[in-house]
């Protein structure tokens, strides 16, 4: 990270207040989550508003400052504007001014990288003039618990996240709506390039309004304070930085919101939770379990929250994080009869399909056209169940029979055709005729096992068994 203040700036100037407006403060800062606002008066910073009501005294500084100076500025202030071009530009708070964690941290995250993605993140942030690069969230986190990160999430401060992604030369998708991009990267993975923002939420469960941000307010949004982790880039090398205290709760294996209003925002955060801490063996923080009614009480105005429901199915093992939801007291999220199939499920000793998790699930459930189109799960999942509870044959090893074996333990490999032969009918419409025989008889309850089947084959072609 350069050492002046211009490239902790972000790519617009903060919402303000005036004089007039100062009754709005608490509004406005708990709108964007935000620790403090300036005061402008004729566009001349006159203080900052923060929680306790009453505008403070601000240290004024230009950009060019360094960032020692800043911070030394800042032992005696909640906060500190800063000018560029001699216009107000930002108000930095204690946590866009933090200093980086242990350097040996930022190593280790680094040397968990492929060497690859190391050469992509140099090559962004080469390409910046001014701002910052930052890799966070869920890569930082795994690589500090020694796993291998997959996907990158990459913040950019300052600059221009669509130029950056030409720049890096790979296929990408941009969104314009809060300017981010989606690159390609080989192995079928992704960087997400994200535009640093502040974000507000004009209801529960609605989507988020977006607005440029620092990056300490960009870690701030985010859902827990382990996944507000950053290491940024710059001249000397990699920092870690820790703004909201994920660094503590992560050697706790702890999992923490990063607001008190985080699950009333979004629903959906306490199904990635789950998921996280079912994959990772981490604990609920008690503010994650009293948010658990705010949770329940926006899920079904939290569209996302059924795409998080969905990704449940892709984990690992499923069954855990749904049981997780269950410990946390939201289990009401899932079809409770649900539960014992995919526990079943991740007993086996091959995980099955994501498929054949769906169609666990929809076994469970009442209105399963319902849950069909909710988690987007499309034709197969349904399907796939309707054979499993049937009486055709199932090859082994199948989906069919896989989930069969879990739904109706007592099942067993009905005879098939060439069992048909190898009993004496003659090859021709009598087999066809032989099976729609045998599929009645299973309908009907009257035999159950392949023993039985063939005595009653034997029965109805009119012949003993030799």
């Amino acid at each position: 990270m350069s050492d002046t203040l211009a490239h902790l700036l972000p790519a617009q100037p903060p919402p303000t207040l005036t004089p007039e407006t100062l009754g709005q403060a608490g509004q406005v800062l708990d709108a964007w989550n935000l620790e403090a606002l300036a005061v402008l008066d004729g566009g001349e910073v006159v203080g900052a508003a923060t929680t306790g009501g009453t505008p403070e005294w601000v240290p004024l500084l230009e950009s060019v400052i360094s960032l020692e100076d800043a911070r030394a500025a800042l032992r005696t202030a909640p906060a500190l504007a800063v000018t560029h071009a001699g216009t107000f530009a930002a108000l930095l708070t204690p946590a866009d001014l933090a200093p980086p964690a242990a350097p040996e941290l930022a190593e280790r995250v680094w040397a968990a990288l492929g060497e690859a993605d190391q050469e992509l993140l140099s090559k962004l942030s080469a390409r910046l003039s001014v701002g910052t690069l930052a890799l966070v969230g869920g890569a930082v986190r795994d690589a500090l618990l020694g796993l291998m990160p997959l996907d990158l999430d990459i913040v950019v401060v300052g600059a221009d996240a669509e130029a950056l992604a030409q720049a890096s030369g790979l296929p990408f998708v941009f969104h314009p709506a809060y300017r981010n991009a989606t690159l390609s990267l080989p192995g079928e993975r992704n960087a997400d390039l994200v535009s640093a923002r502040m974000e507000r939420y004009p209801a529960p469960g609605e989507s988020p309004l977006p607005h440029p941000g620092t990056l300490a307010q960009d870690l701030r949004r985010r859902d827990f304070s382990l996944n507000a982790l950053a290491l940024v880039l710059g001249a000397d090398g990699p920092e870690l930085h820790d703004p909201h205290g994920g660094l503590t709760e992560l050697a706790w294996r702890e999992m923490r919101p990063l607001s008190a209003r985080s699950f009333t925002d979004d629903a959906s955060r306490i199904v990635r939770g789950a998921r996280l801490a079912a994959r990772l063996g981490l604990t609920a923080s008690p503010e994650l379990l009293a948010q658990v009614p705010q949770a329940l009480a926006v899920a079904a105005r939290t569209p996302r929250l059924d795409a998080e429901l969905r990704l449940l199915l892709a984990e690992p093992q499923p069954g855990q994080a749904a049981r997780v939801l269950e410990r946390w007291g939201a289990g009401s999220l899932l079809p409770s009869a649900s539960l014992p199939v995919l526990d079943a499920l991740d007993a086996l000793p091959e995980r099955p399909v994501d498929a054949v998790y769906a169609a666990g699930l929809l076994s469970g459930a009442v209105d399963v056209p319902n849950w069909e189109l909710r988690l987007n799960l499309g034709p197969r999942p349904a399907a796939l169940l309707v054979r499993a509870l049937g009486h055709g044959y199932a090859a082994p090893g199948s989906p069919e029979a896989v989930l069969r074996g879990v739904l109706r333990p007592q099942a067993y490999i009905p005879l098939t055709g060439k069992d048909v032969l190898k009993l004496g009918v003659s090859p021709g419409p009598g087999v066809g005729e032989a099976l729609a025989h045998l599929a009645g008889l299973r309908r009907a309850g009257k035999v159950a096992s392949r023993e039985e089947e063939a005595a009653a084959l034997r029965t109805y072609l009119g012949f003993s068994a030799p």
